[in-house]
């Protein structure tokens, strides 16, 4: 296991400890929302090398979280304000089998056990809406007591990234536990914009498709009006460097977007239509900025951004449960 250190952290900010962390979506979104990263846990290489290169100062560590003592999360700190999670989604995809528990992928139990150890104050799992099924009704009921046995209340939502001023409609599983004397303060946070005020795919990639002098960047932009379909980054075992499976790509289709590959660069001039997305131009649909840099090959790279939990979403319920978490100490000030 390799770990990089960081600077001295704001000790007057909340803290949080991440696991699953992926390209870094959920902890970007977590830190524009005030979060203080104690630790971020991820064990593929190229994912670890892009949230390093990216946040040096982020304590990153290499490991399987199934193989990591809670110890080495919390570097000794006595208290952590959040837990987060984006655990994999193969176990609860449509697109997958859905084995839910059955599925060697699922880490929702393992999140539970450092719960159990870390006792956050607060924790935030995210998903695919897939485990909103009935199916797996059974399934989040065991999450909910093993959460309040531990002392925590519960809530779980389906949040659309749309309403976030994600241009996809991206719907996402979120899950936030509070311990009891604060829950009653947090509520979800109120929607930004919706499927009709949202960002559309050709506002937000007209700059890039432009940027190599490209003739049919304006006529391509004004016919792609309409936010995205949901990206799909795969799991290592399927999926690779294209915008999913046929139904997916008819819709990115009628956004004269080709979906059966991805592009190493923006088009030049001459380049017909349909034209094919970049790495880059993803990963601004998904709500990155646009220096947000990704390690490793094309379909590395894809399957990172594809995965990712849309950092505007993670900073919004992330302020919700920072709120939540500084009301009793303002209240304490006050009185």
């Amino acid at each position: 296991m390799s770990v990089q250190s960081g600077p001295t952290p704001n000790l007057s900010a909340p803290t949080c400890i991440e696991i699953c962390a992926g390209a870094g979506g959920q902890a970007l979104g977590l830190e524009r929302a005030g979060f203080e990263h104690g630790a971020l846990v991820e064990i593929d290489a190229d994912a670890v090398r892009t949230l390093r290169s990216n946040r040096p100062h982020w304590r990153v560590l290499q490991a399987d979280v199934r193989d990591l003592p809670a110890s080495d999360l919390t570097s000794g700190k006595q208290e952590i304000d959040l837990l987060a999670a984006g655990v994999p989604c193969p176990p609860f995809s449509l697109a997958g089998k859905q084995l839910g528990g059955g599925d060697e992928r699922d880490l929702f139990p393992r999140a539970l056990d450092l719960v159990e150890a870390i006792q956050p104050r607060a924790v935030m799992i995210e998903n695919v809406k897939g485990i909103m099924q009935a199916k797996f009704d059974s399934y989040r009921a065991a999450v909910l007591e093993r959460l309040e046995g531990l002392g925590y209340e519960v809530t779980w939502r389906l949040l659309r990234s749309c309403d976030y001023g994600v241009s996809q409609l991206r719907p996402r599983a979120v899950l936030v536990a509070l311990h009891r004397q604060t829950f009653a303060h947090f509520a979800w946070p109120t929607a930004t914009a919706c499927p009709v005020t949202a960002p559309p795919v050709g506002e937000v990639l007209y700059e890039s498709m432009a940027s190599r002098g490209w003739d049919l960047a304006r006529q391509w932009a004004d016919g792609a009006m309409r936010i995205a379909p949901t990206l799909c980054g795969g799991s290592r075992k399927h999926g690779g460097a294209d915008l999913g499976p046929s139904r997916a790509r008819q819709a990115w289709a009628a956004l004269g977007v080709n979906g059966s590959s991805v592009a190493d660069a923006p088009p030049l001039p001459g380049t017909p239509l349909p034209v094919r997305l970049t790495v880059p131009q993803m990963a601004l649909l998904q709500g990155f900025p646009a220096d947000w840099r990704f390690s490793g090959g094309k379909t590395s790279a894809y399957r990172q951004v594809g995965n990712a939990f849309p950092p505007p979403v993670a900073e919004a319920v992330g302020r919700s449960i920072a709120s939540a978490l500084d009301h009793p100490a303002r209240v304490s000030a006050t009185a």
